[in-house]
């Protein structure tokens, strides 16, 4: 069965071994072990295979604030089908609203300075990326390996702090209640002091990707 956005959230909070972290300004959920290891190491292999600099719509002038690198992922890859199947076994949303799944690779010192996922009202990107398919609405990313030093995801407007974990999925709404977006969202991928850092993330979007 698949449900409309507004339904998410409340449906995530019934999931078993899903966490709501305790905080008022934003919706935000974490899975431990959400994949195994063997799809972790599938995935990463994708990822080494296809890598190419990360892009950002708007660095704000900055060209090192996003520094990893990026692979989109082919959805007939067996392991790529197998995550999109547990995301929606998961979540319920329709697959015609998410985006294709993304990896990313973080070498040391590379990082994704603090950002948000949606695309800024009114910014000069907004008209070209939400146009068709809309706004982003939830995002799940997921930690692929152990990092040795660094590569922490930071939310610093609720002072949360997250280390990379194998197979941990953390979840979050874009939004707020009223559908407004929600600049409690802001996070940043610290940089990688020591080993590599690979991730999945999935957005999903208002209207149709596909």
């Amino acid at each position: 069965m698949t449900l409309t956005l507004d339904s998410v959230g409340a449906r995530l909070a019934r999931a078993p071994g899903l966490q709501r972290v305790p905080h008022p300004k934003i919706e935000l959920l974490r899975a431990r072990r959400f994949i195994d290891d063997r799809l972790c190491a599938d995935l990463i292999a994708l990822i080494d295979k296809d890598r190419r600099p990360s892009t950002i719509a708007d660095d704000n002038g900055d060209a090192y604030f996003r520094t990893s690198e990026t692979c989109d992922l082919d959805r007939e890859e067996p392991a790529v089908a197998r995550l999109e199947a547990q995301l929606f076994a998961l979540n319920g949303i329709d697959p015609r609203l998410g985006e294709p799944l993304q990896g990313q690779r973080y070498a040391i010192g590379q990082e994704f300075k603090a950002h948000t996922d949606y695309f800024t009202p009114g910014g000069p990107d907004y008209e070209k990326f939400c146009a068709d398919t809309g706004q982003r609405t939830w995002t799940f990313m997921i930690y692929l390996n152990d990092v040795e030093a660094g590569g922490a995801t930071r939310f610093k407007a609720i002072g949360k702090t997250f280390q990379p974990d194998p197979g941990m999925l953390l979840c979050w709404n874009n939004r707020k209640p009223d559908g407004s977006v929600n600049p409690n969202t802001l996070h940043h991928g610290m940089k990688v002091r020591k080993g590599t850092k690979y991730v999945i993330t999935k957005w999903y979007r208002e209207k149709p990707w596909i």
